[in-house]
């Protein structure tokens, strides 16, 4: 295997990303179910908190679910008031979704949960390599082509 930017050998992303990104989420369920959410759930929580969402199409695709998928939750959701769906004042036959407050105190609340769930295994890093890592994500996440996402 040739050596990349002088750097030795190495797994490939995918085969060190994927057993790190399996065990947050095993890590995150039972914090979620403290909340009473799925990861569904809580996806639709977090993309919901940037803006109404037009349609379910819509947000089924900015969360890479299957927007057939994702009717259950959004029903559940709506039935437990944390999220509305509301007429589209442009087209009536359209509508937004959007978070309500206690939808966003849930959110707010399950989130804080993962942070410190993600601070305690951060905390073995040095500082240096807690933010440098946590940046790379970030700018890693923002280049992803949509194909990817």
């Amino acid at each position: 295997m040739p050596k990349l930017w002088g750097m030795p050998d190495r797994p490939d992303l995918a085969a060190m990303a994927a057993p790190l990104t399996r065990a947050l989420m095993a890590a995150e369920t039972p914090i979620l179910r403290e909340h009473g959410l799925s990861m569904w759930a809580y996806a639709v929580l977090l993309r919901l908190d940037e803006r109404p969402v037009r349609t379910q199409a819509a947000l089924a695709e900015s969360i890479g679910a299957d927007k057939t998928r994702i009717i259950s939750v959004l029903d559940d959701l709506q039935r437990r008031g944390l999220i509305e769906r509301s007429p589209d004042p442009a087209d009536r036959r359209v509508r937004l979704l959007s978070i309500t407050p206690e939808g966003r105190r849930l959110r707010d609340a399950a989130q804080a949960g993962i942070r410190r769930m993600e601070e305690r295994l951060l905390s073995r890093l040095p500082d240096d390599d807690k933010e440098a890592f946590v940046r790379v994500l970030r700018v890693l996440s923002a280049l992803l082509p949509q194909e990817f996402r």
